[in-house]
């Protein structure tokens, strides 16, 4: 704990020396000593006592509330992997989190889903598809492409082919909740999750059934049996990569298992 505390003081401080006070709008004066922002101009702007600050910089064991942390990051003009760092290291669930919603997804990585041999697919946090490829399209049977707007959670509620090609429905249906909820608990509360909340909940009584449990388990892949229409029982490990670019989505494949 002491190191992540020096760690956050760290970064405070070289993050405060890149930012100019004209930037700011505050005066640049002629006495001061060392680049960028005074400690005192920080906890100000931060609307936080400078010696509140300046425990904080120092690596004190002082409680830092999530409202100050989104404030430093405002001010010291941190990226979105730096607000990430700053959160990471205060150990604090960042109010800002459903800002990663509004970035598109990175250049070509719809192309790189395409290469891939194996079936699979990139889920945001509400499990829409946002890019897939032919082998998923395949094994799908159609799926995702007669969808308008396709979602893997209305697709395993709401459509009925997906209990005839997912063997065990039932048993994977639970577990999708449990899994859905841990993806996207933190975000329950954003219109598009609540959206697809609601709309499931008032559709499936399986989902609805489910839901209120509580129940939550990690997305961890595992073995997936489906029976195909055309090619009969198959057979994958499922395995899900995070997206470094954008932390909200992931990808998914599907190799076979054998």
């Amino acid at each position: 704990m002491q190191i992540r505390r020096k760690a956050l003081g760290d970064f405070l401080r070289q993050a405060r020396a890149r930012v100019t006070p004209e930037s700011l709008g505050l005066p640049a004066g002629s006495r001061r000593r060392t680049p960028g922002l005074r400690r005192e101009e920080v906890a100000q702007l931060c609307g936080i006592s400078a010696t509140w600050y300046t425990w904080i910089e120092q690596g004190r064991n002082v409680s830092v509330s999530a409202a100050v942390l989104g404030r430093l990051a405002s001010v010291l003009n941190l990226a979105r992997a730096e607000r990430h760092y700053l959160f990471s290291l205060a150990e604090c669930a960042d109010p800002d989190h459903g800002s990663d919603q509004i970035l598109p997804l990175p250049p070509r990585l719809a192309d790189c889903v395409r290469s891939i041999t194996a079936p699979a697919y990139i889920l945001d946090r509400c499990w829409n598809v946002l890019a897939r490829n032919e082998p998923l399209l395949h094994l799908f049977d159609g799926w995702p492409d007669r969808d308008p707007s396709p979602n893997l959670l209305r697709y395993i509620f709401l459509d009925p082919a997906a209990r005839s090609l997912v063997v065990d429905w039932e048993q994977r249906a639970s577990r999708v909740v449990a899994e859905f909820r841990a993806d996207a608990g933190t975000h329950a509360d954003e219109p598009d999750v609540r959206a697809v909340l609601d709309e499931l909940q008032q559709s499936s009584a399986v989902f609805a059934h489910w839901w209120i449990r509580h129940t939550v388990v990690d997305r961890e892949g595992g073995l997936r049996e489906f029976n195909h229409p055309a090619d009969g029982i198959l057979l994958y490990q499922q395995i899900t990569f995070r997206l470094a670019t954008r932390p909200d989505c992931k990808l998914v494949m599907l190799l076979e298992n054998g």
